[in-house]
């Protein structure tokens, strides 16, 4: 596969096509139905910045002591939609617009996927307004998203049949990571229908981890040695299938550690220092690569410093639930480190990946040099704040108020932000005048 190459930052100058400038062109809904990422980052947007401002109003209400209502236990429903919400919409995508490429397939029509997108933003929307007014809502709204995914994952499962190229190890990986997503929908769907807080939990940690963080790792393994351009022939020794099959393999048993803890066991000190036995050593394994890829490869590139960002995030995060469930097993569960280990998991490594991954698709689909500007890098650095503030406030719980009012203003400045810059670009044509 040929790498495109990646320009630094200082590169990033206007570019005019031979036919004319298209920077100033007016943004038209047409343009997003040109390309798969165009229309799914698009919708992906709106949630993310939706989601984003939900969660900060909440929170905010909730300091100043301003009544709310819920149908849904509000601690429920943020787990729910920060893991699903947004998230499979960014990989409606990435799928359709790398997942051909990795099959040797054809481009994938954009106005293929706008039903299921469609159903899945409206879904979204009437999940967010039931989990104010009446859960039975919620539960029709989350039918609309599990079955416009479903729709989705079966057509990606189909490019997986209709290709014949010789490694589909990747490809086949994310297509059995998109049907736990499309289990979990569902069961969040029934749960929500039968008012099971217990039930709804179960599902969307299995979710997080066996769907959403499985989806990043295997992208993470393929893409991140990719990127690095002349050094991909090299960096082909330090990403071999084994390390694949660790990375999924722990975040499946992450998963049903989750579902354990909350539906069957209340924790004992011999199943924390089970967890601690392989989140320790795995955690080591992660900084350690990361470690190794990022001295292979040219992190003066902002957008490779962005996904090895990320990516080490998620070795943090491991060793931080390795700590918490070694206090809980010394102290009979009285000490832990609280969210803090989720936290740098979801907003520190799927934040920091989505961000970086996001924004390379979208400045390279659109005709843009492959960089991170000034204004992604400071979002990106912005994001980081985010996380490293919430994981303070999770461990920190007498200042955990005014540190996670912080974390989620600062989120919502990074993630509105990247919503507004590159929401205008999809509904604009290329700024080289190419066509697509």
């Amino acid at each position: 596969m040929k790498s495109i190459p990646i320009q630094p930052a200082a590169e990033t100058q206007v570019l005019r096509d031979g036919r004319g400038n298209t920077a100033g062109a007016p943004w038209r809904p047409r343009w997003l139905l040109v390309a798969p990422h165009r229309l799914a980052f698009f919708m992906a947007a709106l949630m993310l910045a939706l989601s984003s401002i939900w969660w900060a109003v909440v929170l905010l209400t909730r300091a100043v002591k301003i009544t709310q209502f819920w149908a849904v236990p509000p601690a429920a429903a943020h787990a729910l939609l920060m893991s699903m919400g947004f998230m499979p919409l960014f990989f409606a995508g990435f799928l359709f617009t790398a997942g051909p490429k990795w099959l040797g397939l054809r481009e994938v029509a954009a106005r293929s996927l706008l039903p299921a997108l469609s159903l899945m933003l409206a879904g979204w929307v009437a999940v967010l307004i039931g989990f104010h007014t009446h859960a039975q809502l919620a539960s029709a709204g989350l039918a609309l998203v599990a079955a416009g995914w479903t729709v989705l994952s079966l057509k990606f499962f189909n490019l997986l049949r209709q290709s014949h190229v010789p490694d589909r190890v990747h490809a086949s990986l994310v297509a059995v990571a998109c049907s736990v997503g499309v289990i979990t929908l569902w069961t969040a769907v029934l749960s929500l229908a039968l008012g099971s807080t217990l039930m709804l939990r179960v599902a969307t940690q299995v979710g997080l981890w066996g769907f959403v963080a499985t989806v990043f790792a295997v992208v993470s393994h393929r893409m991140i040695p990719f990127l690095g351009g002349s050094a991909v022939a090299f960096l082909d020794a330090w990403r071999p299938l084994w390390l694949l099959w660790v990375m999924v393999a722990m975040l499946w048993l992450e998963a049903g550690f989750s579902a354990v803890d909350l539906a069957w066991w209340p924790g004992s000190a011999a199943m924390r220092w089970g967890q601690v036995a392989v989140e320790l050593p795995f955690a080591v394994l992660m900084l350690w690569l990361a470690l190794r890829w990022g001295r292979m490869q040219n992190l003066k590139i902002r957008l490779l410093a962005m996904l090895h960002g990320g990516f080490t995030w998620l070795g943090i995060s491991f060793a931080l639930n390795a700590l918490s469930h070694a206090l809980m097993a010394l102290t009979h569960g009285e000490l832990s480190l609280g969210l803090a280990p989720l936290h740098a998991m979801t907003m520190g490594y799927l934040g920091a990946t989505m961000l970086a991954t996001t924004t390379r698709v979208s400045s390279g689909h659109g005709g843009r040099p492959v960089a991170a500007d000034n204004i992604a890098w400071s979002l990106y650095w912005i994001l980081q704040s985010a996380v490293l503030l919430r994981v303070i406030a999770a461990i920190w719980p007498a200042a955990s108020t005014p540190f996670t009012l912080l974390a989620v203003a600062a989120w919502s400045l990074a993630t509105v932000g990247w919503a507004v810059r590159y929401g205008r670009w999809f509904g604009r044509p290329r700024l080289d005048g190419r066509p697509g």
